[in-house]
């Protein structure tokens, strides 16, 4: 078990993103490569972007604003975000821009197991729909 105050953390990475070059600062506190589960503290510095990936290549991602206020833009639309909003990200590309300075915490469930879009490759529905009947879920049994 462990503990942290998220106030304290951000206040000291919004210190780092002011003389980082980049206006950004972030701090993994939660997880890693070997967890499922991501917790991130993120700081930008006022006109600062932060670029993510899609939710598809990860798992399900939300961001919580700490302090400040800020814009989420993913799939052509955009969301405002201001001190304790909890903003669900697109299964899209994203970025986030800093109106004022601001830190959010970054969640993100990997996946355990990957994603399957028929789109990229069709073949895997059939694989999958190929498996033993035993193999496959019954949404009869309890």
């Amino acid at each position: 078990m462990s503990k942290l105050n998220l106030q304290a953390k951000a206040r000291e990475l919004a210190r780092v993103a002011q003389s980082a070059s980049s206006g950004r600062a972030a701090h993994t506190i939660v997880g890693g490569h070997e967890r499922r589960l991501r917790q991130t503290v993120v700081a930008l510095r006022a006109g600062s972007t932060f670029g993510g990936r899609s939710q598809s290549e990860f798992g399900e991602s939300t961001l919580l604003v700490i302090s400040g206020q800020l814009w989420l833009a993913g799939t052509g639309t955009e969301w405002y975000g201001r001190e304790w909003s909890h903003l669900v990200i697109p299964d899209a590309p994203y970025e986030v821009r800093a109106k004022t300075d601001a830190t959010f915490l970054l969640s993100v469930a990997m996946s355990r197991t990957p994603l399957i879009n028929p789109d990229a490759n069709p073949d895997l529905i059939d694989e999958a729909a190929a498996q033993p009947a035993d193999l496959k879920e019954d949404a009869t049994t309890v």
